[in-house]
């Protein structure tokens, strides 16, 4: 069916809260073979959200509500879908008890009484987590689906009994592929994959700019999950050819968690000797778990004694080349390596800006050396953008520059 998700709350129009709820049922709904053709984000007013409904019913089959079901004055959504649709609301005797035992409370107060009140012929979905019951009313060919805001009562209604009620009534699933690709601009991707994303329709193939990286989509449309990834794995394949080392995971597989797992597969501990980007990389390794099997350990040498002092970098080094050098990026990789008894040193020199930038190295020069069981390296890097995002780009190219290394020492 077509769809329409309507997330019903004030809080969501003044931004005291993120929409989580309507990027999770996107997500499930074309999964589960439904098309979300429109988000739309309401407060918690009778009359908008009446008219948010009318015009949403005119375009599509099913209406997907979260919020407004709880015990307050201005939760109002039952009340004003019911009265679209001509409907009483009667008090379902089953979501009574439930409350009850949920609050404790052998005699309610109105307002949880409240939500025990269903618009009559309702298919009821009862909240396992919460008090607000969630239901599904159908009017001939057209269907809305009330759920619960909390994400945690809404997740847990819509897996457990909603899931069930969608299934029966698609005939076709959705089915993704997501490939993660670095060191690539999204404008040069473009370029490489144009005919992809002109000419397949299913599957179809898109691109997403991800922070610092992009992601290629792969989706088709079958009756079967089986049949949708026949589909996918010959586009999938061709995408593979084109882009070659460029493409590092699937899915929501992280940089840091390929890094990881190359390193456990080939034996070897790493440590980390980082400037610029203060510690960002190895938060990011050790965010992964299970990354203390083969990380020993960091060190943010800001200053120049501090790369001295705790790394060994010569003073000659500072004096003739710079703190921002590829020579002082392999030093510092070295030394980190030596202090810790490490396999493996990685470390980032750089300039992050808004100033200490020249014309001989300006801001967003970054030098990552590496040091790989007595192999020694620098790459230049040449970064745009304000402080952080330099920041950010260093530590995933960092990250990126040891994943090819490992991949290039195990062939």
């Amino acid at each position: 069916m077509r769809a329409e998700i309507v997330s019903v709350g004030t809080e969501l129009l003044l931004g005291n809260i993120v929409n989580t709820n309507a990027h999770y049922l996107s997500k499930r709904l074309a999964e589960l073979g439904h098309f979300v053709y429109r988000q739309t984000a309401v407060g918690d007013n009778a009359k908008r959200l009446s008219e948010v409904l009318k015009e949403a019913l005119e375009r599509v089959e099913l209406v997907v509500i979260t919020g407004g079901l709880g015990p307050t004055q201005d939760d109002l959504t039952k009340e004003t879908v019911a009265k679209l649709f001509g409907l009483d609301l009667q008090l379902d005797g089953a979501s009574l008890q439930r409350i009850k035992e949920r609050t404790g409370e052998t005699v309610l107060s109105k307002a949880n009484q409240k939500q025990a009140y269903i618009p009559e012929g309702a298919i009821v979905l009862p909240n396992d987590v919460g008090t607000a019951p969630g239901c599904i009313i159908e009017k001939g060919e057209k269907a809305i689906i009330l759920l619960p805001g909390p994400p945690r009562e809404m997740k847990t209604m819509f897996e457990k009994y909603t899931v069930k009620y969608l299934e029966k009534h698609s005939s076709e699933v959705l089915v993704s592929k997501v490939l993660r690709i670095f060191g690539i601009r999204e404008s040069q991707l473009a370029g490489i994959l144009k005919d992809f994303f002109e000419s397949y329709e299913n599957p179809t193939v898109a691109p997403y700019a991800l922070e610092g990286e992009v992601t290629i989509r792969i989706t088709a449309r079958a009756r079967g999950k089986s049949e949708a990834e026949k589909l996918i794995m010959p586009v999938e394949s061709e995408i593979r050819k084109k882009l070659g080392e460029y493409i590092y995971a699937e899915g929501d597989t992280t940089m840091e968690e390929v890094v990881i797992e190359l390193l456990k597969k080939a034996g070897l501990s790493i440590s980390t000797a980082e400037s610029c980007t203060g510690g960002l990389v190895s938060s990011r390794l050790i965010n992964v778990p299970g990354a203390s099997e083969v990380f020993k350990e960091g060190v943010i040498a800001y200053s120049n004694e501090s790369k001295k002092n705790l790394l060994g970098v010569a003073s000659e080094t500072l004096r003739t080349f710079g703190a921002v050098s590829p020579r002082t990026a392999i030093e510092m990789a070295r030394g980190i390596a030596a202090v810790s008894g490490s396999n493996i040193g990685l470390a980032t020199t750089g300039i992050a800006g808004p100033g200490g930038g020249t014309k001989e190295k300006p801001v967003g020069l970054v030098y990552v050396g590496l040091w790989l069981n007595g192999e020694e390296k620098a790459e230049e890097l040449r970064l745009h953008g304000d402080r952080n995002w330099i920041r950010l780009r260093a530590t995933l190219h960092a990250l990126n520059i040891l994943r090819k290394a490992l991949i290039s020492q195990s062939k």
